[in-house]
């Protein structure tokens, strides 16, 4: 049933992800689904038993060192597959694993049947005053060393019989204390399992959801189709059309800049042609006003005469250098450049410019129809989803399995107190067992503290006091007791350790290690008829490779369960929904769309002739060598600033009186002059030097730049006229691959959280982890295993510590006769002269105790 849920569960999503190959490259845009909604299980499939678990490793260590051999696979093959025995070989295969087992466990029947037997003959011997049981101790050289080592060895005996009993009481108490606590993991597990149910159909309204979010991306590129798809085609003739009309805009301000120039020559030429004249003018009045000076009586005197005649004959320096009057006009050129500046080129640029931004919209009014019909597929697509999510009888499945794990819950929560009353009855039989021990424990330490403490070395055997006598007494309660309660334990001890230790090693380690799942996996194990058991229960086909450590191992991983039971394999998913169906629909759309983009036009025949016009407006013809010759002189021969200095400097050199005054008068003239009409001048030549050049650069160039301008242009509009629609197919086809890469990415989503996230069977894994790994193996495995171990430690040192008692008591308890020597000397090897070893007998072996006799008398 579960398994049908399921099925049904995924089978929407599944459909999604049906072998679709993907038919484009991923698209460049990222959706994003968020994260599917998953709630987080209680359960902890993890066990840590604590301090104990030192004892668990110590135990798991003598398991390997009894039983090394490796999991016989082979035989648990033959064994379910009621195979075995058919080949010779097999027992004894089987008897080379279970040696390990069998040889302690036939020890431990022979410790049953001989410990009690050698029991009763050591009782019936000593009732016959032998094996110990007659009440006279020889005295002997080394009889303190013999009892301190026979305490000693009783002691460690006892001390080790003590960690036994413990190790058992603390495995018994661990055992009963999770089995207490079992009960909520028991109903961890099933909360885990109902909210594993719960969730699920969450999970998939979820997946199924997140169609909106592809279908509404999808809804805003095609709304954006002017941008995005008219962004497109506009880059890809962008490469050419934009250099074209930057080019053409570019020639346009060079016109102006054209204009500029020559509007700068023209005038610079007027204004050094006036300024020439005018100062040519007033320099002539400078010289004729200086000759009349240098021309007075005062020059004819001794001192100045010299001077005056250096003045006089530096006189014609004063006179302009550059001649600007013989330079060509370009008013014909300014005119033409006009003419051509009459038409606004820049305009007419800004309008090809208009034009070809003008394609996003263009695109987005000629696709308006066929955008609509794929909008109408989006909702018919997700419509379908829909209804066909409402098919499925998810609810009733669902509330199915509900109820069957609330029964299960409710049958396990009924008989968990009967478990629990079972498990205090064994709690008490392990008690008790381990009450024996302790007894026999008591026993023990009380005769090694009471003979330890009350016995007096130098008392006669017959003398000793009635503590150290109590103890001996206790001792062989003690080795009494040992001898009734050994055999009972060896007997729990040997059913426990080859139960405990064959499920250990047969299922705990194989399961850990996952060979147990291997062995399950072997095909016609469970079924002669079926190869692969699992998924002929839950596919209904045995061929398929569907196997229980694969699934236990997804599981473990959290994976989603249509994945971990390749649930594909039981529905065709396209015959549900075909994603590819839809897309072909899509693509079958948007390839419909042409987009005509012949009326773009990049540049007129009014703008190319204005560019003609401009390349023939005559500013090559332009004399540039008569400017730059004029513009390279200077404005005046010499440096009228200098000349004035000078001028100046040989006024000083005259007597003072009115030639030297008019002399610097002269000089004062002279710079203003400069300042004037000089200066002016020479700006008006840097004016007319930089126009010039900037003609003359340009000029060579304007012809090749209009024919490459129109040239760009032309062979750009041929790209918008006849190359438009591969264009527009090519980006098209991209276009349709971005918007049918929303759904692939859809389908990739689906897909990633179908095999991870929906329906995630981690609880059924924690399933079987809490039953095999941590109640039956931790829980009750472990807790045996230390059980016996401990118990069977105490039941073998009890040999040794009930040979040491019989021993000890001797020197603890008060006996009946004791040795009586003829000499000082106490030695008998001294002494063998002397009758029986050297002590006389009175009645039969010694002298009477009187204590003893007179106790006797009494009873």
């Amino acid at each position: 049933m579960a398994v049908e849920l399921y099925l049904l569960l995924l089978l929407l999503c599944g459909s999604t992800v049906s072998e679709v190959q993907p038919l484009h490259k991923p698209p460049p845009g990222t959706l994003d689904f968020g994260f599917v909604p998953a709630k987080t299980y209680d359960t902890n499939a993890y066990h840590e038993p604590g301090p104990i678990g030192i004892v668990f490793r110590l135990v798991h260590s003598f398991l390997y060192l009894v039983q090394p051999n490796s999991f016989p696979q082979d035989l648990i093959q033959k064994l379910t597959q009621q195979k075995f025995g058919n080949v010779q070989g097999d027992y004894q295969k089987a008897i080379y694993y279970e040696i390990g087992f069998i040889v302690p466990a036939a020890l431990g029947l022979l410790f049953v049947l001989l410990l009690p037997l050698v029991g009763l003959c050591f009782c019936m011997c000593r009732c016959c005053d032998n094996c110990g049981g007659e009440m006279h101790q020889r005295q002997k050289k080394n009889a303190d060393c013999r009892r301190g080592c026979f305490a000693t060895f009783l002691f460690v005996a006892s001390l080790i019989i003590s960690i036994g009993v413990l190790c058992a009481y603390a495995a018994n108490q661990h055992l009963t204390s999770q089995v207490r606590g079992a009960k909520n993991l028991v109903h961890s597990n099933f909360k885990d399992l109902r909210i594993f149910f719960n969730n699920t159909p969450g999970q998939i309204d979820y997946l199924v959801s997140q169609y909106n979010t592809t279908k509404n991306k999808a809804l805003s590129d095609l709304d954006n189709v002017g941008p995005l798809l008219g962004s497109r085609v506009q880059e890809r003739f962008a490469k050419e059309v934009r250099p074209a009309l930057d080019a053409a805009l570019t020639m346009a301000g060079a016109i102006r800049e054209t204009k500029e120039a020559l509007e700068n020559v023209s005038v610079s030429v007027e204004v050094l042609q006036e300024g020439t004249e005018r100062l040519h003018s007033n320099l002539t009045d400078v010289k004729i006003h200086l000759s009349n000076t240098l021309s007075d009586s005062a020059c004819s005197a001794a001192q100045a005469a010299s001077t005056c005649n250096i003045i006089r004959n530096s006189l014609n320096q004063l006179n302009i250098n550059a001649n600007f009057s013989g330079l060509p006009g370009v008013s014909t050129q300014v005119a033409k450049v006009n003419d051509v500046l009459k038409i606004d080129l820049s305009s007419l640029v800004q309008k090809g410019y208009a034009a070809f931004n003008n394609t996003p919209d263009l695109v987005l009014n000629q696709t308006r129809n066929i955008l609509s019909d794929i909008k109408n597929l989006l909702d018919f697509i997700g419509s379908n989803i829909t209804s066909f999510t409402k098919m499925l009888p998810v609810q009733k499945v669902l509330a199915d399995l509900t109820i069957y794990l609330t029964q299960t819950e409710a049958y396990v929560q009924d008989y968990f107190p009967v478990v629990e009353q079972y498990d205090f009855y064994r709690w008490l039989g392990c008690l008790i067992l381990c009450c024996m021990v302790i007894l026999i424990l008591v026993f023990y330490y009380l005769g090694l503290l009471c003979g330890t403490c009350g016995y007096d070395k130098h008392a006669s055997p017959t003398t000793r006091g009635c503590i150290s006598n109590t103890g001996g007494n206790f001792l062989m309660a003690g080795v009494g007791f040992s001898f009734l309660f050994s055999w009972v334990l060896m007997i729990i001890v040997v059913i426990t350790f080859v139960t405990g230790g064959n499920i250990e090693k047969l299922v705990c380690e194989p399961f850990e290690d996952r060979t147990l799942f291997k062995v399950l996996d072997t095909p016609y194990l469970l079924n002669r008829h079926w190869r692969n058991y699992l998924s002929a229960i839950v596919l209904k086909n045995p061929d398929i490779n569907l196997t229980f450590e694969k699934v236990y191992s997804d599981c473990k991983e959290n994976k989603g369960i249509y994945t971990t039971l390749h649930l594909e394999n039981l529905f065709n998913i396209n015959e549900f929904l075909n994603i590819n169906m839809y897309t072909e629909d899509v693509s079958l759309k948007i390839e419909h769309i042409n987009v005509n983009l012949s009326n773009i036009v990049l540049l007129d025949e009014i703008g190319k002739r204005n560019l003609l016009d401009f390349s023939s407006s005559g500013i090559d013809g332009i004399n540039f060598a008569a400017y730059l010759t004029e513009i390279n002189k200077s404005v005046t021969k010499v440096d009228l600033l200098s000349f004035a200095n000078d001028l100046e400097a040989r006024a000083d050199q005259l007597p003072k009186g009115a030639l030297e005054n008019a002399l610097k008068g002269h000089a004062n003239s002279i710079r203003m002059i400069h300042n004037q009409q000089v200066v002016p001048l020479e700006q008006a030549m840097s004016t007319l030097n930089q126009s010039i050049r900037l003609l003359q650069r340009t000029s060579s160039e304007f012809m090749v730049k209009v024919r490459n301008v129109i040239s760009a242009v032309d062979a750009a509009q041929f790209l918008i006229s006849n190359d438009a629609s591969l264009v527009i197919i090519q980006e098209t086809k991209k276009y349709m691959d971005m918007i049918i890469g929303y759904f692939e990415q859809y389908v990739e989503w689906v897909k990633e959280s179908i095999t991870m996230e929906v329906a995630a069977c981690k609880p059924i894994a924690n399933v079987i982890d809490t039953a095999v790994d941590i109640f039956l193996c931790s829980y009750v495995i472990d807790s045996v295993n230390t059980f016996w171990f401990g118990l069977g430690g105490c039941s073998i040192f009890l040999i040794p510590a009930i040979i040491c008692a019989v021993k000890l008591s001797k020197y603890y308890r008060r006996m009946d006769t004791e040795d009586v020597y003829d000499d000082v000397e106490t030695i008998p090897m001294k002494n063998m002269e002397n009758g029986n070893n050297g002590y006389h007998k009175e009645h039969l072996y010694g002298i009477h105790n009187p204590v003893m006799t007179s106790s006797v008398e009494q009873w």
